[in-house]
């Protein structure tokens, strides 16, 4: 009797065994959902992403609404990823409770959710990765105030108060231009779904001649505020924010002394090293920040060359 159960037993244990062996040789599962893939900075977080995918051997998978679709479409596309059930999720929610109730649904089913360059307040993510956005404020503030003298006037422009990591950016500048006793006459704003940038800066100009310095927190009107001095036939340093392939010309031509970027590729790059380290089970911190990249006339160059050999190719 015992003897019959002898080879059954050898057959399950061999399938069990196999089976197990299969489940350990799969490569690990990563979505990232982001918020749209138009525009240059997303197309760069995307390549960090894709590069993680590749150098640590994960099966990996990036995805986005259209550019301008509602929140709907990204909670849509979170639930079905969802189904999915990757290993982890990582993810650029947009400002929305309902794509915080849809990350909660991830928590439920016990997969790590990693939240890049945003803000969302959600205690229970696993990481946050991005920019200290404070510190990128304090660092435009400091290279403005290398071209200024007390007493001169600087104007913040930017396109939304309701972005929070703006004004984080704000108030670090503000904080280094005050130790050296400029004046910030205004913070306007030019709202770049309008297309009044030009004439926002235009105003200002007129308004306040006296401008010796400018720090602009939107791409694109920091590209019209170069147009706009450059009709005036003025000189204002402008420091601005790149995400975008025409502000690191901008900076090549020395038409913008320097561009600060929130180092998309290094936060995409940084997501999938700390979705794997998750998956492993190892300590991931809390806050994972992915530093600021610096773009000067002296380091522009190369900047170009990688970006035009992994993202426009």
């Amino acid at each position: 009797m015992k003897n019959k159960w002898i080879i059954p037993l050898i057959f399950v244990s061999f399938i069990i065994i196999s089976i197990s062996f299969l489940k350990g040789n799969e490569k690990p599962k990563v979505v990232a959902v982001l918020q749209e893939l138009n525009t240059d900075h997303s197309k760069i977080v995307k390549a960090g992403i894709e590069k993680g995918f590749a150098d640590f051997d994960i099966d990996g998978k990036v995805m986005a609404p259209n550019l301008h679709g509602p929140t709907s479409k990204q909670v849509t596309m979170l639930k079905d990823v969802l189904k999915k059930k990757p290993d982890v999720l990582i993810v650029t929610p947009t400002q929305s409770s309902a794509v915080i109730t849809a990350l909660k649904e991830y928590q439920k089913r016990n997969i790590p959710v990693l939240i890049l360059n945003q803000d969302t307040r959600w205690t229970d993510q696993t990481t946050s990765i991005g920019t200290d956005h404070l510190k990128l404020g304090k660092i435009a503030g400091e290279v403005l105030s290398s071209t200024l003298q007390p007493g001169d006037q600087v104007v913040f422009i930017f396109d939304s108060q309701d972005h929070s990591f703006q004004n984080d950016w704000i108030k670090g500048a503000k904080e280094n231009l005050d130790n050296i006793g400029a004046r910030i006459i205004t913070k306007d704003q030019a709202d770049e779904k309008s297309g009044n940038e030009k004439l926002v800066i235009s105003n200002i100009l007129q308004t306040s001649p006296n401008i010796k310095g400018m720090f602009v927190t939107n791409d694109n009107i920091a590209l019209n505020a170069l147009k706009v001095i450059e009709e005036k036939e003025l000189k204002i340093p402008v420091i601005g924010t790149y995400e975008n392939w025409e502000m690191l010309k901008a900076v090549e031509d020395e038409k913008l002394s320097v561009a600060l970027s929130q180092n998309p590729f290094d936060t995409g790059y940084l997501s999938v090293e700390q979705a794997l380290k998750t998956i492993k089970g190892e300590h991931v911190e809390k806050r994972i920040d992915s530093g600021v990249d610096i773009i000067t006339k002296d380091n522009v160059k190369a900047n170009i060359d990688f970006y035009a050999k992994i993202v426009f190719k």
